[in-house]
């Protein structure tokens, strides 16, 4: 068996040394022996003063936000405690009391 680490992108086993890189047959990537595995891009989200958030921080909103589908509406000043980061456009998930659960723009938030 080879002892050849397998594909930091797809995870084959069928990697071969070419001079100096090693080549994934299956996907065509190509990297240095001494290259530490790709991690996944970590994404950072950040708030509308640049402040970097992470899951269960605490934000206050920062504009009035009319909740789609209903006439509710998200106050200036309201805290969202226990934030929980996700993919995607609305990149918050949270619970608003009085609201319930909805997701949010990173952008209209700041870290309390």
């Amino acid at each position: 068996m080879s002892s050849l680490p397998p594909c930091p992108q797809c995870q084959s086993s069928y990697t071969y040394e070419d001079r100096n890189l090693l080549v994934c047959p299956e996907c065509g990537h190509e990297w240095t022996a001494g290259e530490p595995a790709a991690e996944a891009d970590v994404r950072v989200v950040k708030d509308a003063n640049g402040n970097v958030l992470n899951d269960g921080d605490t934000v206050t909103v920062i504009k009035d936000l009319k909740v789609k589908g209903s006439s509710l509406v998200v106050k200036v000043g309201t805290k969202v405690k226990n934030i929980r980061l996700v993919e995607g456009d609305h990149d918050i998930d949270c619970k608003i009391d009085g609201i319930g659960p909805m997701s949010l723009k990173s952008e209209f938030v700041r870290k309390a």
